[in-house]
């Protein structure tokens, strides 16, 4: 499982990091954890709002800090 954050470092971004992080540590799942925070990648997904949220390489979030808890449910599915 590939898990990128999208964002160019912002408080925002550094949160939903720690918030996934947690997220994968408490489910034990093995994941790659990618920040993306070049522009033009970040764009190519259809993001114009950060932080942002892929899993496999589908955007899943935007514009929103997600709770450890509803990064919990994505990874689940």
């Amino acid at each position: 499982m590939k898990i990128e954050i999208l964002g160019v470092g912002c408080p925002k971004c550094k949160h939903l990091i720690a918030n996934v992080q947690a997220a994968v540590e408490e489910l034990n799942v093995t994941a790659e954890i990618a920040k993306v925070t070049d522009i033009d990648k970040i764009t190519e997904y259809g993001v114009m709002i950060t932080p942002a949220l892929a899993i496999d390489g589908k955007v899943v979030s935007v514009g929103k800090v997600l709770a450890k808890d509803e990064i919990k449910y994505l990874l689940e599915r």
